[in-house]
């Protein structure tokens, strides 16, 4: 996958890219697999707004991605399929009942792809088996928290986690953010890598595209009036806050630890701040 980029013909296609759908292998989604995202975005039942920024946007479909495909499940891919859901590309599977699935797709996974689900399946990009029959230092994606609960660490576009080590019943799993976790094994993981891993690398361009996905404009508190904002007021000038960052509210942000279940906590074995302090 690579990102296409535009010649600066305006001032909005200067410095603009976007993804290249080469990789795409049919336009329409499986109509037994998709329901219609209803409802305002960000409102409550009164109208009223309670997450801020949201609103309008291009219409979306909701694809069905089964993140808990059953052991014994054997399936070729079909077709590779864009996901405006999610930044992943999706794979449309059939299984050898002849049912259809929506998962995500693995990088460099093609139509005419065959894939296992089961505890002994090989450990090959696509495949998906428990952590206790893949080697130490496999780098894995979709990867199960709970024994069938379904896939929850690492599903974005380029995601990719590591099997770092195995003791007894737990595993080490390195996450994408640098963070070390323990997990069981009898989890499930798939072999490889997501997809689409050059979506990072995509530059917006122009403020339409965000209004397209549903994201409408953001005021600096800084910029506005002391009675609209802690951080407003002022001379006008570029000066700092004298206070911690806050919201409009008077709640602490942009560094404030957020974190309240500590019940988890006895299964991180490094944090991902110190992951990233290497």
């Amino acid at each position: 996958m690579a990102v296409r980029e535009y010649k600066p013909v305006t001032a909005a296609r200067r410095g603009m890219s976007s993804q290249d759908f080469d990789a795409i292998t049919v336009k329409k989604p499986l109509k037994g697999l998709v329901v219609i995202k209803k409802g305002p975005v960000a409102r409550n039942n009164q109208g009223r707004i309670t997450t801020r920024h949201r609103g309008g946007g291009a219409r979306r479909y909701l694809r069905l991605i089964d993140f808990k495909l059953e052991s014994g499940t054997s399936a070729v891919v079909e077709h590779i399929e864009y996901d405006p859901n999610r930044s992943a590309r999706i794979a449309r599977i059939k299984d050898q009942n002849g049912r259809y699935h929506y998962i995500l797709a693995t990088k460099g996974m093609k139509p005419g792809r065959k894939l296992v689900v089961e505890e002994e399946a090989p450990v090959v990009r696509g495949n998906r088996l428990p952590l206790k029959n893949i080697p130490n230092g496999t780098v894995i994606h979709a990867v199960e928290l709970q024994p069938g609960k379904g896939a929850q660490l690492a599903r974005t576009a380029g995601a990719v986690a590591q099997l770092v080590a195995k003791d007894h019943e737990w595993a080490q799993i390195r996450l994408p953010s640098g963070e070390v976790r323990l997990v069981s094994v009898e989890c499930l993981a798939s072999v490889g890598q997501v997809g689409n891993e050059q979506h990072q690398n995509v530059q917006i361009g122009k403020a339409g595209r965000k209004r397209h996905m549903g994201i409408r404009p953001t005021v600096r508190g800084v910029v506005m009036a002391a009675a609209d904002h802690p951080h407003g007021g002022g001379d006008g000038g570029r000066h700092r806050m004298a206070r911690p960052p806050t919201t409009p509210w008077g709640q602490k942000t942009l560094g404030y630890k957020t974190r309240r279940r500590k019940a988890s906590n006895k299964f991180i074995v490094r944090s991902r701040h110190q992951g990233k302090r290497k």
